[in-house]
């Protein structure tokens, strides 16, 4: 191919090559193109091993270029013949056509395909549905593969920033999805895959929430996350939460937390902070005494489900917990103070108290009206945390004399760092 006036690439030169997908659709709407994958037409496995490249998988004909490491795959058709995303049958032939290889594709933006000459190939109508800021699904195969509601939901969110938002049908047809029981059979691997990445977005126009609201809109959320989704209707006490709403505050929170932080862990901590408002007892409400240890105790339950990777569950395991008393750090006691930082790991992984901070101003400022609030509480606890990991513990045991005391030393030390720190002005 000669997209750039680049000499053609003889490992390729001869072959029927389009570039398709993302690629195509991020250049039609101006935006960097992160990585490329190309259709291969006409050709065959044994064809494409012998200039050089090196297969994929072996369900897939997806090859790696030798020296680019780009993706080309050969123009193939699927065919559902069981429930779930892994119920599959591939066929690829020379005899498939780049718009039967289109037409298999998720959504119609995704069904672009560029030859080497520039132009477009569109037999889907994605341009149209680029430019009317639509996420329409390409056929009705689309039905087939539960993985596409998740898929959908994703994209949503990354263009919400540009207008884009799910058409009427796509989302009637997820809905049907749903209430066949097609994203029951998702493996709880591939979900986590998929909301990972969604968490891990990085453009600026991306909304992180919208993913969680169009899972919600078709009835995805309530099979796969119901923890999340019976928060929406939960009220609280209207002077702390002007939006009322805890489903709405915890997506104020997310997107919040968006703003602070390009870490998934952090946005994934935001996200699951109040899932314990979900079980308060209806007698109480809009008091949720108690939500903090419910919520982990829920928590749980989702990093078991999806098989969340520790790192993840770690830090909301210690928001969901401490998130009330770190928004009253300037109330709390000095003693409490070092029960929060032992709780947290302070003084071997000092990264989680930092993380759990951003993720403890998302929810402070996750609140209509409070958006653009200062968080104190947030200096006030780095600056008594550097207090009292600043001290050398080493040397404190080695001046005490009996061994039996060191720890109780240690502490001490620590309670007079911290009660310094907190009683020094600001700077």
């Amino acid at each position: 191919m000669n997209q750039h006036g680049k000499p053609a690439d003889p490992i390729i030169e001869g072959l029927e090559v389009y570039l398709v997908g993302g690629a195509v659709r991020d250049r039609v709407l101006g935006l960097p193109v992160r990585e490329r994958d190309y259709v291969v037409v006409g050709s065959t496995s044994s064809e494409m091993l012998k200039r050089g490249f090196k297969q994929v998988g072996k369900d897939f004909p997806v090859f790696l270029h030798p020296d680019t490491k780009c993706e080309y795959a050969l123009a193939r058709t699927e065919r559902k013949t069981a429930p779930g995303y892994h119920g599959f049958s591939i066929h690829a032939d020379p005899a498939v056509t780049l718009e039967q290889d289109l037409e298999r594709r998720d959504l119609t933006i995704n069904a672009l395909a560029q030859a080497a000459n520039g132009n477009i190939i569109d037999p889907y109508h994605g341009l149209t549905d680029l430019k009317r800021r639509l996420l329409r699904h390409t056929s009705p195969a689309f039905s087939e593969d539960p993985v596409r509601i998740l898929r959908v939901a994703r994209f949503a969110a990354r263009y919400a920033g540009l207008g884009f938002s799910v058409a009427e049908e796509t989302m009637a047809l997820m809905r049907n999805m749903v209430q066949a029981g097609e994203v029951d059979a998702l493996v709880p691997e591939r979900v986590w895959q998929e909301m990972a990445k969604a968490l891990s977005e990085t453009w600026e126009q991306a909304r992180l929430s919208c993913f969680f609201e169009v899972l919600r809109d078709c009835g995805a959320l309530a099979r796969l996350l119901p923890e999340l989704d019976r928060l929406w209707g939960v009220p609280q006490p209207p002077q702390w939460h002007p939006e009322v709403d805890t489903g709405v505050h915890v997506m104020m929170v997310v997107d919040m937390a968006a703003q602070l932080s390009d870490c998934a862990e952090v946005r994934f901590a935001a996200l699951c902070h109040d899932l314990g408002k979900g079980t308060t007892p209806a007698a109480i409400l809009p008091s949720h005494h108690g939500h903090e240890e419910r919520g982990v105790d829920l928590l749980e339950e989702v990093c078991k489900r999806f098989r969340i990777p520790k790192r993840f569950c770690g830090l909301a395991r210690i928001t969901a917990r401490y998130h009330g008393k770190v928004h009253k750090a300037q109330e709390l006691k000095t003693t409490t103070l070092l029960k929060l930082f032992d709780g947290c790991d302070l003084f071997r992984r000092p990264e989680l108290l930092a993380k759990m901070l951003i993720a403890c101003e998302a929810d402070f400022r996750g609140r209509a009206g409070f958006q653009e609030r200062a968080y104190p509480q947030a200096d006030l606890l780095r600056r008594c945390a550097d207090a009292a990991r600043a001290l050398d513990a080493g040397m404190i045991a080695r001046q005490t004399q009996e061994p039996a005391q060191i720890q109780e030393c240690i502490r001490r030390a620590r309670l007079d760092a911290i009660r310094k720190a907190r009683a020094a002005p600001f700077s």
